[in-house]
């Protein structure tokens, strides 16, 4: 059964590979043992200026799929069943819609930490631009995050390669209707009555035009 359309794809694929660039390029600047490895620092310092410039990028121009913006919602509205997943830790029985609490709580924690880090980059490159927050609080609030975007990011790939389905519905669009049913019920619930409700709305313009 279908689950991200192309564009969703590739905003997650570019998205993904922005970020890996922004990080693979800080451990290069900033761990002494792969600066000396790679060198370059120039070339670094550029890459990793831009890839953090352009990772809003994906994302905005991803806005233009309305399946993309639909995702949007349902990952910006905390349910009734999402306090029940949590409360669930552990168990086999947690409701979900087509996105669970963790990710709902993972994509808002993403976009937080990606518009702090943007911040700070930009008060680290351009100087005195807010002469109340000095550019050492700036490096030490972009270097604690950069360290726990690190650490989030290697707990979502571990989950991530945890679930073969999960990263082929990413990689082709698709995904078993048995692993929809038990981890994302509630998503084939909504579906169904989207289907119904299409159905009904089918056969009622059909009358109408039938009795015209």
């Amino acid at each position: 059964m279908p689950r991200f359309t192309r564009a969703e794809r590739m905003t997650h694929r570019v998205t993904g590979i922005l970020m890996l660039l922004c990080l693979t390029t800080a451990a290069c600047l900033y761990l002494a043992p792969l600066a000396q490895l790679v060198g370059r620092r120039h070339l670094m310092v550029a890459v990793h200026v831009w890839s953090g410039i352009l990772l809003p990028a994906p994302l905005l121009l991803g806005l233009l799929s309305p399946a993309l913006r639909a995702d949007l919602r349902m990952l910006n509205r905390f349910a009734a069943y999402d306090w029940q997943w949590l409360r669930a830790i552990g168990t086999r029985s947690r409701p979900a819609g087509k996105f669970n609490a963790g990710q709902k709580l993972y994509a808002s924690w993403f976009v937080g930490a990606v518009l702090v880090m943007m911040c700070t980059g930009v008060l680290m490159w351009i100087t005195g631009l807010l002469p109340f927050l000095s550019r050492t609080s700036a490096i030490f609030v972009h270097d604690a995050l950069a360290w726990a975007i690190s650490i989030v990011l290697a707990g979502h790939i571990g989950k991530a390669y945890q679930d073969p389905e999960a990263r082929r519905g990413m990689r082709t669009g698709y995904v078993e209707r048995a692993w929809a049913a038990r981890y994302h019920p509630r998503w084939l619930d909504d579906r169904a009555v989207g289907n119904r409700a299409a159905e009904v709305g089918g056969t009622t313009r059909h009358r109408g035009r039938t009795r015209m």
